[in-house]
């Protein structure tokens, strides 16, 4: 049996907890206890989330976890109680791997677990850890990062897909597979993925930019004209540019490449594709001009970005 810790502080940020489920319907799924959940703080007792939930918890106590999860919460970034630093210390030599959702690698990086080592969290905190935590490698455009015994994931709901890839260490991709699947979700995201979508930072307002849009990202292969996306959205040219422009903040062509990037990546790391086959079917016409837009895009080549994705896959199954 799999006994998890699953640490609470008072502030803790409630939608951590939604990770648990995994290891639930684990149990559910399998028709025994997989994994035994316990939920633990300093001091044991009622603990109040942030949404002002209350959850009971045991001390942190002398008991063994095969795995501690710390969540994340605002009020743990500028201050972590000694105590819980010294309980994730300890639990750093004594578990079989220690993991963080959201902010909570704060709390891993104060206590010292993350120095030399790469890591992740909500990508609007990422910058502040890394300036404060020098020592850190931080990484703050991936979805989880699995460093050795050291787990750590960005904000909400990646704590789901950092939970359903233990599982997927643990029972097999078969049965992580159809945990997802009861929960409702999609197979867990690979820890590589970003933490953005190039849709949603658009943020298109009206019907007709989003068509156009939706039309783009179903025909990244062919070549996207102003003129192509404009009879898409039903308006001339001039009146398409001039709408997308006040919408999204940015010209046509610009979104259009972050759309082709976005799908690039995506095959990068998730397909053994070739890069002049990726290139071709994100629209780069050739693997120079895919080149040159990765350079600018993430200052990094296509290839040195398909051999981290499968070192950390490496990492991941080892």
């Amino acid at each position: 049996m799999h006994r998890i810790g699953f640490v609470v502080f008072e502030g803790f940020q409630t939608m951590s907890i939604a990770a648990l489920s995994v290891f639930e319907y684990a149990n559910v799924m399998k028709g025994k206890a997989i994994y035994e959940i316990h939920t633990i703080s300093e001091h044991g007792g009622l603990v109040r989330s942030s949404t002002g939930m209350v959850v009971d918890s045991k001390p942190f106590g002398d008991l063994t976890y095969d795995t501690v999860l710390v969540g994340g919460g605002a009020s743990i970034i500028e201050h972590a109680p000694p105590t819980l630093l010294e309980f994730m210390r300890r639990s750093a030599k004594r578990s079989r791997r220690v993991a963080s959702i959201c902010t909570g690698t704060f709390i891993l990086a104060e206590a010292g677990l993350l120095d030399g080592r790469r890591a992740t969290t909500h990508w609007l905190y990422a910058r502040d850890l890394a300036s404060r935590y020098p020592g850190v490698e931080m990484e703050e455009d991936r979805i989880f990062i699995v460093d050795g015994p050291i787990w750590t994931s960005a904000g909400m709901t990646a704590g789901i897909d950092l939970a359903l890839a233990i599982a997927e260490k643990d029972l097999g991709a078969e049965d992580a597979r159809a945990i997802a699947q009861k929960l409702v979700v999609y197979h867990r995201r690979a820890g590589g993925q970003s933490q953005h979508s190039a849709l949603l930072e658009l943020e298109p307002k009206s019907d007709t930019v989003q068509t156009a849009l939706a039309y783009a990202k179903k025909n990244l292969h062919k070549e996207l004209s102003v003129e192509q996306l404009a009879k898409a959205a039903r308006l001339s040219p001039r009146q398409f540019s001039r709408v997308f422009r006040a919408e999204t903040g940015q010209s046509p062509a610009k979104a259009v490449e972050n759309l082709r990037l976005e799908s690039a990546r995506w095959m990068l790391e998730q397909t053994a594709h070739s890069i002049d086959e990726i290139a071709q079917e994100a629209g780069f016409a050739d693997r120079r001009r895919m080149r040159q837009a990765f350079l600018r895009a993430f200052g990094q080549p296509p290839q040195v970005i398909r051999r981290q994705a499968r070192a950390e896959g490496e990492h991941a199954a080892s």
